[in-house]
Order: structure tokens, then C-alpha cells, then sequence
């Protein structure tokens, strides 16, 4: 059995990872050690080989393992990962974190879209497979079949992003501000209530008050929306907004000569863990809606195309409907006004599961079997 390391393992993507491998009896085929960087010498949970957490800042033992699997964040990668490459450990690393995405020697995992890309890397000796940006994940694998047949010749990507994107305390602010927009709400009197302008006049007041907390989005998320995410990068984009097109050219193993461009505003939302995007696609031909749908539908198994109508739209494409659940609704297909190559599409996902853990997980099962 492969020696597989995990750290980073209590955080919400190693959670969620940790839960779908239990499920899916992933731990059974491999010969595990729990990691921790302030509990090494306890002990580790009951479905781990190995019953006594090791130190995950000990090159020496991560060094035994045959694979290491991250979710401890940028600042653990940056900091272990070149100390451990250069004690001469030769295994696989596997990462949730962005920091050695767009490494010359790393290759972003999607498998459902880039399988091939995957393989080919594996049988050159590639060692680093990390996963990629939520956003650009769930975008793919939402227009998988259309990037398989290369029918895409631009796209912007609109997207409207779940708290979770920035993690467990950007979560419970969110239900803080909203908890803190409720009450204010129920402790009106009944003739503040029943004036809706007034009602609007007091929550707004709160929301800019310092009675909200904004510790962690700098700005009220609960009943507003930001339009900015990471940091500014050049040309006036945010670095959320730079990751579409880098990170979407280089899963697809595409290099300066034919990029695909892909553009977009990134805003973070008041959901919790599921993203959301609208997309404007420009097609390299005129393609029928029926065309372009079973294109959709028959990429992987997780792709739902939803009817465009009220509907289907109000049940299926929504963050609350996909939240928890590995399925990549895509629905409002329609040709736009602009003209017949121009495509109107939206989309939904779970940004914990397909946008985090799935990834690394499945690429874990492909190192090992």
C-alpha cells in the first residue's frame, strides 16, 4: 500500500475531504498518516493507519510518505514543500492551495476535464498536482464538453461567490451581519415595521454602522454584495478575476500561442458555500441549442442541464439547491442578441466539493491505483 500523508485535515476543506473519503471507504486501500502542525504525539482518528499524529513541520517524517496530501493552506506549502524537495524527497505532492498552481512543474488536477493532461504529466515525472481555483473548476466543469470539442472562442464569466471562498470565519460573519440585519428588523416598534421606507432607512443605517461586523470582508456581505475579491493584479483585474484565464488555458494544457480568453467581474455574494456564474460565450461556429446541450450533458456524470424555465430554474439552479452535493447544474441556455455564435449560459456549484476537495481527492485514487 501507497504510504499517504495528510495534512491540514481539521480545517473546512479537509473536513469535507476527510467526510467524502469515509464515505467512499477511500482509506481502505492505503497506508495512512495523520499530520498536525500543534498536536504531534496525540492521538489520531479511529480510521487512520497510523493511530499517533505526526509533526507536519518534520521533513524527516514527512519524508516516509509516499504521497502528501495538503489542505493546510499557502504559507505551510511555502514553507515545507522546498525544504522537503531539497532534503531529496522524490513522492507525489498533492495540494489544495493556490501557491504552486502556475508553477512550471506543477499541472492543476480536474480529472473529469484534463485526465489526459493528468496522465501525460504522471508518465514525465511531473510530482506536484495541485488543485485549481474553485470558480475555474466549477466553470469547467460546467463547460466541459464544450471545451472538449473546442467550441469556445472567448467567454466572460460573471460570477457571484459564496462566503466559503474565504473560509470558516467568513461564514459565520456572514450569519453574524445577517443575524444582526434580523434583529434589528424584529425590535421595531409596529409602526416602524409597517413603514417599509423606514424599515429600509434603519437597516441601511446598520449596515454601515459599527455594529456590524466586518472583520473579516472589510465590508457589510449580509444584504449587500462585494464586487472584489483577492488582490489587484494588473490591467485593473483582481488576481480572482486573472485566475480565469491562467488557470482555465493551463488545465486544458494550453500554452501562449492559443489561449482561450477569459475574462469577467468576480463578486462575493451572500450564500454561504456554493458559487455561482453567469457566462457570455462566443462560439467558434453557430451551434444549435440542441447541439450545444447534448455537447454539455454528455462530458461527465455530474453535469444536469436544466430547462430554461422558471421553474427548473427556481428548483434545480440555485446555490441552495446544490449545496452539499457533487451535481454542476447549467442551465438559461439560450443565443443571445448579439448574434447566433453568442451564448447565454448560468451556472451553480458547491464550492467545498467540486471547487475544493473532489479534485485532490480523486487525484489521490489515480496515484494510487
Amino acid at each position: 500500500m501507497k504510504k499517504v500523508g495528510f495534512v491540514g485535515w481539521r480545517g473546512m476543506v479537509g473536513s469535507v475531504l476527510m467526510g467524502r473519503m469515509q464515505e467512499l471507504n477511500d482509506f481502505s486501500s492505503i497506508d495512512s498518516t495523520f499530520f498536525s502542525t500543534s498536536q504531534s504525539g496525540q492521538a489520531a482518528p479511529e480510521y487512520v493507519t497510523n493511530k499517533t499524529l505526526q509533526d507536519a513541520n518534520s521533513i524527516a517524517e514527512l519524508s516516509k510518505m509516499d504521497i502528501i496530501l495538503t489542505c493546510q493552506g499557502g504559507d505551510y506549502t511555502s514553507a515545507i514543500h522546498p525544504k522537503l524537495r531539497e532534503s531529496g524527497w522524490n513522492g507525489y505532492w498533492i495540494d489544495a492551495a493556490s501557491t504552486l498552481r502556475m508553477k512550471e512543474n506543477s499541472v492543476i488536477i480536474l480529472d473529469p476535464v484534463n485526465r489526459k493532461v493528468i496522465d501525460q504529466a504522471i508518465d514525465s515525472g511531473v510530482k506536484d498536482f495541485i488543485g485549481g481555483n474553485c470558480t475555474v473548476s466549477l466553470m469547467m466543469m460546467a463547460l466541459g464538453g464544450l471545451f472538449e470539442n473546442d467550441a469556445i472562442e472567448w467567454l466572460t464569466s460573471m460570477t457571484y461567490q459564496a462566503a466559503s471562498g474565504g473560509g470558516a470565519r467568513h461564514m459565520k460573519e456572514l450569519l453574524t451581519q445577517m443575524n444582526t440585519l434580523g434583529q434589528t428588523f424584529t425590535g421595531m416598534d409596529q409602526d416602524q415595521a409597517s413603514d417599509i421606507l423606514e424599515v429600509d432607512r434603519i437597516i441601511t443605517e446598520t449596515m454601515n454602522s459599527k455594529s456590524m461586523d466586518t472583520t473579516c470582508f472589510s465590508a457589510p456581505l449580509g444584504g449587500s454584495l462585494i464586487p472584489w475579491i483577492d488582490s489587484p493584479v494588473d490591467l485593473g483585474q483582481t488576481k480572482e478575476e486573472w485566475k480565469g484565464v491562467s488557470e482555465t488555458n493551463k488545465i486544458l494544457g494550453r500554452n501562449q500561442d492559443n489561449l482561450i480568453p477569459v475574462d469577467g467581474t468576480c463578486v462575493r455574494v451572500g450564500t454561504m458555500r456554493c458559487h455561482s456564474q453567469a457566462f457570455t460565450i462566443k462560439l467558434k461556429k453557430d451551434l444549435s441549442i440542441e447541439e450545444i446541450e447534448k455537447m454539455i450533458s454528455s462530458h461527465n456524470d455530474w453535469v444536469k442541464v436544466i430547462p430554461n424555465n422558471p421553474e427548473a430554474t427556481r428548483t434545480a439552479l440555485t446555490p441552495a439547491a446544490v449545496s452539499g452535493n457533487l451535481e454542476i447544474p447549467i442551465g438559461r441556455l439560450r443565443k443571445m442578441n448579439l448574434g447566433d455564435r453568442y451564448l447565454n449560459a448560468f451556472t451553480c456549484g458547491d464550492q467545498l466539493l467540486w471547487g475544493a476537495a473532489e479534485p485532490v481527492r480523486r487525484m489521490l485514487n489515480i496515484l494510487v491505483n
